[in-house]
């Protein structure tokens, strides 16, 4: 079979990063594997480490670059949120209350997604807003299994604690009550990529009267529900 593209410099890239899939290489290995000549090999390999497609590891081999895993990861979330709709809105039917999911954008939460309460009092967080990463039970989510580092720095400021987002990892879901808005409850739950990492947040909210002051004992078990079908379409796109 003809795997030529017509440009060149492409098929000889994409051997380059096919040589690579079984693991680290040196450039001999590289010329090895792709019959290029070895300047050739040299230059296209710096120049994908470049955009990060390439790296080294500690030895100086060639391996594949972080690049290719954040697309990855950018290719699994229209996945994601082509999903995401129909299982908010059966979290919302199933506990009453409007459901939404956040991924953190630095500093703040954004929610994505999300299925409205169609009646009565009501959490609206339309699709596109920003939220604090220092309050809330998604922001707890969105935190409590970041690397120790970059949990410290989102401390700073909070409305919530360390202990409060160890208990987060021991338990697999958040709650707060009057945290981010007074009157307003909710529960989160972690999405997961593939490789475990959590990649977003799955909610619900309502006023506490309706919540009460532990919402966690009502809507947890739906929401790690409904968090762990979208993980399970992240897991399926990257089969």
């Amino acid at each position: 079979m003809d795997n030529s593209s017509g440009v060149g410099v492409l098929d000889k890239a994409a051997l380059v990063l096919s040589a690579l899939e079984t693991g680290p290489t040196t450039l001999a290995g590289l010329v090895a594997a792709t019959g290029l000549a070895r300047p050739t090999a040299h230059r296209l390999a710096v120049a994908l480490e470049h955009h990060r497609l390439v790296s080294r590891d500690l030895q100086g081999r060639f391996i594949l670059g972080p690049r290719l895993a954040e697309l990855a990861s950018a290719a699994g979330e229209d996945r994601l949120l082509a999903t995401a709709g129909p299982v908010l809105a059966r979290l919302r039917d199933i506990t009453g209350e409007s459901a939404q999911m956040f991924r953190r954008q630095g500093d703040y939460r954004v929610c994505v997604a999300t299925a409205e309460r169609t009646s009565g009092l009501r959490d609206t967080v339309p699709v596109g807003t920003q939220l604090t990463m220092s309050a809330g039970s998604a922001a707890q989510v969105l935190l409590a299994w970041e690397e120790p580092d970059r949990m410290q720095r989102g401390l700073r400021g909070s409305r919530y604690s360390a202990v409060a987002l160890a208990a987060v990892r021991r338990r697999g879901w958040a709650q707060s009550v009057g945290e981010r808005e007074p009157g307003v409850a909710s529960v989160s739950a972690p999405v997961r990529s593939p490789s475990g990492k959590v990649i977003a947040a799955v909610s619900v909210s309502g006023p506490i009267e309706r919540l009460s002051r532990q919402p966690g004992r009502l809507h947890a078990p739906a929401v790690i529900a409904a968090a762990e079908r979208l993980s399970e379409v992240l897991r399926r796109s990257g089969d």
